[in-house]
């Protein structure tokens, strides 16, 4: 199983993701809990299309750190 980061950004009316790795693959949803489901679905469909179109699947590159000021 690969794993991918997934940014979700709090919006004026909800929330939006991306996965930095899988350009174009992004979504949006009205409740953190929505848009993380969302975005877990996009991931797979975007991988879905990627192998459909026979291009090649990125691999993960992207890391996440929690910096505390």
């Amino acid at each position: 199983m690969t794993s991918y980061i997934a940014v979700i950004e709090r919006t004026g009316n909800g929330y939006g993701a991306y996965v930095p790795d899988l350009p174009g693959c992004i979504t949006a949803g009205d409740t953190l809990e929505e848009t993380e489901s969302l975005i877990r679905e996009a991931v797979g469909y975007h991988i879905e299309m990627l192998r459909a179109n026979g291009d090649l699947v990125p691999e993960p590159q992207a890391t996440a750190h929690l910096v505390s000021t």
